[in-house]
């Protein structure tokens, strides 16, 4: 089992920049590390993920390249979300994903891997 906390949501502007964060506990060896997001009326997708292995390719989906920056300390098990230039497309509730392998990460079903409880992240114009 795998425990994922997040903290970083909350409101910004157009171009402003926020940084979530996701401490990891239990079982933590050698998983994948990411994010994923769901926006009112939307399937969750994914955001980025990060294998622990120093030196690790990060991935993204393809409308946040450029923009956010993902990271992970695995001292602390814990990944972050760096985000920039954020957009109201960006608004959405951003869940911490962990997951034994890159395919099983990247699967968006709820009985899947190991989520967390979710944070708010609003853009506005």
């Amino acid at each position: 089992q795998v425990q994922l906390v997040e903290s970083g949501g909350g409101s910004v502007q157009r171009g402003g920049s926020l940084k979530l964060s996701c401490a990891a506990s239990g079982r933590t060896a050698r998983i994948v590390m990411g994010w994923f997001r769901q926006a009112p009326g939307k399937e969750r997708e994914f955001v980025a993920s990060l294998s622990w292995g120093e030196g690790s390719t990060p991935y993204y989906t393809n409308s946040v390249k450029g923009r956010f920056t993902i990271s992970r300390d695995n001292a602390k098990n814990t990944v972050y979300l760096q985000m920039n230039m954020l957009t109201p497309e960006d608004t959405a509730v951003y869940y911490c994903k962990a997951a034994p392998d890159s395919a099983t990460f990247r699967n968006r079903a709820p009985a899947l891997g190991y989520w967390g409880q979710g944070t708010q992240v609003t853009v506005s114009s």
